[in-house]
């Protein structure tokens, strides 16, 4: 009897070991849901768990990748005002502790330069010091790529060690072959930067390489 119920524990604690350990279902991104917003660091969510940024310049289609990735066309903000979105935005998905965050266009906003040099503070403090940032992905528009401010977060990513995906944007409006000259222009600019883990043509319209992004994110959101 003694014999009987040693192994029947046994069994049943193996039985427990499989259950508890059961790998936790993909990230879906359509369950994305804002969280908050932040003015600074100090106001970003506890720094636990993995989360993975947007940068681009104003009008390169971020806050439109973002809605395209998540299946929500409401998620981020889109304004033909570009710039409008001021704040660091966060969103959670259906795994605990793994986010999405949408940080402030740059470039075209017409604001004062003191406001301006403020997001960029706000932005660096948020780059060097969230350690749960898992990776970067910056958006360019393919038709206007590697401007002052994508060649300045390549060189950050790099700095830094911090993955990077390269989302060139608004490829359905090119043809093909164009599109292609494009993006052999920019990976062969960009061929030194081992940063760089990701290059991927992407059309919020068309959804041109959005599920080779989604696939990307999951293996840094999911470690």
């Amino acid at each position: 009897m003694g014999q009987f119920a040693a192994t029947w524990s046994i069994t049943h604690v193996i039985q427990d070991f499989f259950v508890t350990t059961e790998p936790p279902k993909p990230i879906s991104y359509n369950s994305a849901r804002f969280l908050l917003s932040a003015a600074q660091l100090s106001d970003c969510p506890p720094d636990s768990g993995r989360e993975v940024a947007f940068a681009g310049r104003s009008n390169a289609g971020k806050s439109s990748a973002i809605n395209c990735i998540t299946t929500n066309g409401k998620l981020a903000r889109t304004s033909k005002t570009p710039g409008r979105t001021r704040l660091i935005n966060f969103f959670s998905l259906n795994r605990e502790n793994c986010r999405l965050v949408d940080l402030p266009g740059y470039g075209y906003a017409k604001v004062s330069r003191d406001m301006k040099d403020d997001w960029q503070q706000h932005l660096s403090h948020y780059l060097t010091e969230r350690r749960s940032l898992a990776g970067l992905v910056l958006v360019m528009d393919i038709r206007h790529p590697l401007t002052d401010f994508d060649q300045m977060m390549v060189e950050w990513c790099e700095h830094n060690n911090l993955p990077l995906m390269i989302l060139a944007t608004k490829a359905d409006k090119l043809k093909f072959g164009q599109a292609k000259n494009a993006m052999q222009g920019i990976r062969n600019a960009l061929k030194d930067a081992q940063c760089l883990q990701h290059l991927i043509m992407f059309s919020a319209t068309s959804k041109t390489g959005l599920e080779e992004c989604r696939n990307g994110l999951s293996n840094w959101l999911e470690g």
